[in-house]
C-alpha cells in the first residue's frame, strides 16, 4: 500500500513545483515508508510514497507506458486481487509485461479498457492516471472506499492526495470549517458523510466513483452500486455460493512478497479468515501462519459484561490457535499508551476518531509491523451478514436516525449555546439520513421485514462500515502496515444484498447464515459465540487519564475548543465520570470515557490544523 499526491498545471506553472510536490508527499510518508519518486510533465506533477508488498524492483512508481503515441503515467495505492486474470486477458490482446507487479497490469488495463477499467477490477484501490496527449487526469476509487482519496480545486487547478493533510501543502489551500463542518464533527462524527470532509471545499472521491479532470471540466461518474433484484437461489445454493465467494476472496488476498499474517480475536469472522488462510498455507507449503491478537494490561481483572461486549477473547483465541497450530503472538497494550496515542490517531485520520478504539489499533499495528508487512482482518462481516445488535433491536430499527448514533439531543448539548442556536445537529443528521435512504431501491416482492432490513443494511454498509474501513486504513498505514479485508469483496456484498432476511438471519441469529455455513469447519464454541466487537480497555486508569486530559482542556481559555463547547454540560459529564453515556453514543464501544477522549481529539485537531471558523 502507498500514498499518492498530485496537481495539474493547466492554468499556472509553479516555479517551485518540485518543492511543493515533495512537501505534499512527505506529509504522508508513513503510508509509504520504503520509497519515494515523482513525475513532472508540462501540465501535471505526480508523486508516490511506496510500501513495498509486491515485486520490489518492478513495482516502482510513478510508472509510465506508451501506447500508440500516447504516454500514460500512473500513481496508485492499493492491491488488485484479480491481477493474474487481467494479465492473461491483456496478453491475449497483445500487451507485454516487464514486471509481475499489479501496477503495470492496472496501467495497461486502463490503456486497453479506458474509463471502464473499473468494471474489470477486484481489489482495493485509489489511483490517478495522466494521459499526455489528451491532457487529462483520471482518478478512481474502489467499490467501498477502502483506500482514501481527497481532492480540491484552486485557481483553475485540480489537486489530489491520499490524505487531507497533504492538500494543505499546496499554495493558498487553507483549512476552513463552516456549519457543515460542525455538523460533521458533532452531529455524525466520528463517522462522516460520503463525498465530503469537515473542511470547506475539500472533498473525497466517493467510493465506486471515477473522476476526470480536464482544463475546462471536472466530471464524476458512479461506476457501481448495489442493485436490488429477486434472489432465486435455494438455501443450499446460497450457502454454496457464499462459501465459494468467501474462500476465493481470502485466497486472492494471501498473495504477498512480504511477511503476511492474520488478526485472530477468536470471534467468528477472524476465525474464518484464519482457518482458510491456514489451510492455504498448508496446501501450498508456505509454513506456519502467523496470527496476532490485542489485549490490555489488567483487562481480565476489570472486564465488565455488556449487551455490546458479552465476553472477552482470550479463551477463544487459545481454542483456534490450538486447532490450527498457528504461530500466535499476543500484543498487550498499556493504558497510558492508549491515552498518549490519541493525538497520533487523530493525525492518522486527519479527523477526531473513535478515541482509544483508534489509538489501540494504531499501537497494535505498530507492534505487528515489527515483524509483518501485510495482515488480513475480519472487518466488514457484521455489516454484510447482519451481525450488529441494531439489526435486531426494535428501538434501533425504529429510531428514525442512524442506529449506531442515536444520542442526538445529548450531542446538541455539547455545543456552546451561542453556537447551538444557529446549528441544529438533529436537522443536519436527519437530512443526511433521508438522502441516504432515498438511494435504497426496494422490490415489489420485498416483505415489510426485508424492506426494513434493506434500509438498515444500506445505512450500515455506506456509513458505519465506511467509518471502520477508514479507521483500519488510517491506523494501519500510519504504522506502515497493509490491512486487507476479505469480507469486503464487492462480489460477496452484492450477492448478500439480495439474500432474504430469513436466510441471512438463519435460526433468528445475527450472522445466522454465516454460522450455518461454518458449523462443520469451526469449533462449536466459535460458531455459537455471541458477537463481540474489537476489544477495548476496561482499565479504570484510562477513564482517569482522559478525564484529567479533558478537565485541563476545559480550564484552558486558550484551548481552541473552548468557545465551541457547552462547558457546564461537559463538567456535568466529568463530575459523573461519563455515567450519562453508559450506553454507546457511537457504535458499540464508545461510552463516557470515549466521549471525553473524542472531545480531547477535537481540541487536538483544531490546535493542529488551525482552521478558520465560518459560522
Amino acid at each position: 500500500m502507498c500514498g499518492i499526491v498530485g496537481f495539474t498545471e493547466f492554468q499556472h506553472s509553479l516555479a517551485n513545483r518540485s518543492e511543493i510536490l515533495t512537501n505534499m508527499a512527505t506529509s504522508i510518508a508513513r503510508r509509504g515508508p520504503d520509497e519515494y519518486d515523482y513525475f513532472h510533465d508540462a501540465k501535471i506533477s505526480l508523486a508516490h510514497r511506496r510500501l513495498v508488498v509486491i515485486d520490489p524492483e518492478g513495482g516502482k512508481q510513478p510508472m509510465s507506458a506508451t501506447y500508440e503515441g500516447v504516454t500514460y503515467t500512473i500513481v496508485y495505492n492499493g492491491q488488485i486481487y484479480n491481477t493474474k486474470e487481467l494479465r492473461n486477458e491483456l496478453l491475449d490482446f497483445g500487451f507485454t509485461f516487464s514486471t509481475h507487479s499489479d501496477t503495470e497490469v492496472l496501467l495497461k488495463a486502463f490503456i486497453h479498457y479506458g474509463y471502464r477499467v473499473v468494471d474489470h477490477l477486484i481489489g482495493i484501490f485509489a489511483f490517478a492516471i495522466w494521459s499526455d496527449k489528451k491532457q487529462e487526469l483520471f482518478l478512481a476509487r474502489d467499490h467501498f472506499g477502502i483506500k482514501p482519496l481527497y481532492y480540491t480545486e484552486k485557481n483553475g487547478e485540480f489537486i489530489f492526495a491520499s490524505e487531507v493533510k497533504a492538500l494543505f501543502h499546496y499554495p493558498a489551500i487553507e483549512p476552513v470549517i463552516n456549519a457543515t463542518g460542525i455538523g460533521e464533527l458533532f452531529g455524525v462524527g466520528p463517522a462522516h458523510t460520503p463525498g465530503i470532509s469537515a473542511f470547506k471545499d475539500i472533498f473525497e472521491l466517493k467510493p465506486a466513483h471515477f473522476l476526470i479532470a480536464r482544463v475546462d471540466q471536472v466530471y464524476q461518474e458512479e461506476y457501481w452500486k448495489l442493485e436490488s433484484k429477486p434472489h432465486t437461489d435455494s438455501f443450499e445454493k446460497t450457502c454454496e455460493t457464499v462459501k465459494y465467494l468467501l474462500e476465493d476472496s481470502i485466497e486472492r488476498q494471501l498473495v504477498s512478497d512480504m511477511p503476511l499474517c492474520t488478526f485472530l480475536s477468536g470471534g467468528l469472522d477472524s476465525s474464518i479468515i484464519t482457518l482458510y488462510a491456514s489451510n492455504y498455507y498448508q496446501k501450498h507449503h508456505l509454513g506456519i501462519l502467523p496470527t496476532y491478537s490485542v489485549d490490555y494490561v489488567d483487562n481480565d481483572k476489570n472486564f465488565v459484561k455488556t449487551d455490546f461486549q458479552p465476553n472477552s477473547d482470550n479463551e477463544y483465541i487459545a481454542l483456534m490457535q490450538e486447532k490450527l497450530q498457528t504461530k500466535h503472538t499476543r500484543i498487550v497494550l498499556d493504558t497510558p499508551d492508549l491515552a498518549g496515542s490519541l493525538e497520533d490517531a487523530m493525525l492518522a485520520r486527519d479527523f477526531p476518531g473513535m478515541a482509544d478504539v483508534d489509538s489501540s489499533l494504531l499501537l497494535f499495528c505498530r507492534a505487528v509491523k515489527k515483524e509483518m508487512t501485510v495482515a488480513l482482518t475480519g472487518e466488514c462481516a457484521d455489516e454484510i451478514f447482519a451481525g450488529y445488535p441494531w439489526f435486531f433491536r426494535e428501538d434501533a430499527l425504529h429510531s428514525h436516525t442512524f442506529p449506531w448514533s442515536i444520542a442526538l439531543k445529548e450531542r446538541q448539548c455539547l455545543l456552546n449555546p451561542a453556537i447551538a442556536t444557529g446549528i441544529h445537529l438533529e436537522d443536519y443528521v436527519n437530512a443526511r439520513y433521508q438522502e441516504s435512504l432515498a438511494r435504497v431501491k426496494m422490490l415489489d416482492t420485498d416483505s415489510s421485514e426485508t424492506a426494513e432490513k434493506r434500509n438498515i443494511s444500506y445505512l450500515t454498509l455506506n456509513w458505519f462500515m465506511q467509518t471502520l474501513l477508514d479507521r483500519s486504513d488510517r491506523m494501519a498505514m500510519y504504522a506502515g502496515l497493509e490491512l486487507r479485508v476479505p469480507f469486503c469483496d464487492h462480489r460477496l456484498v452484492e450477492y448478500m444484498w439480495n439474500v432474504p432476511w430469513d436466510m441471512k438471519a438463519y435460526n433468528g441469529r445475527e450472522k445466522g447464515l454465516l454460522r450455518h455455513i461454518m458449523k462443520e469447519e469451526l469449533p462449536a464454541e466459535i460458531v455459537e459465540r455471541k458477537k463481540s466487537p474489537y476489544p477495548k480497555t476496561w482499565n479504570p486508569t484510562y477513564l482517569a487519564a482522559v478525564k484529567k486530559m479533558l478537565s485541563e482542556t476545559l480550564e484552558d481559555s486558550n484551548a481552541p475548543i473552548y468557545e465551541l463547547l457547552n462547558r457546564s454540560y461537559i463538567r456535568e459529564i466529568l463530575d459523573t465520570e461519563g455515567k450519562a453515556f453508559t450506553r454507546p453514543w457511537f457504535g458499540q464501544l464508545m461510552t463516557g470515557p470515549q466521549l471525553m477522549a473524542y472531545l480531547c481529539q477535537v481540541n487536538m485537531w483544531l490546535k493542529t490544523y488551525r482552521p478558520k471558523i465560518e459560522l
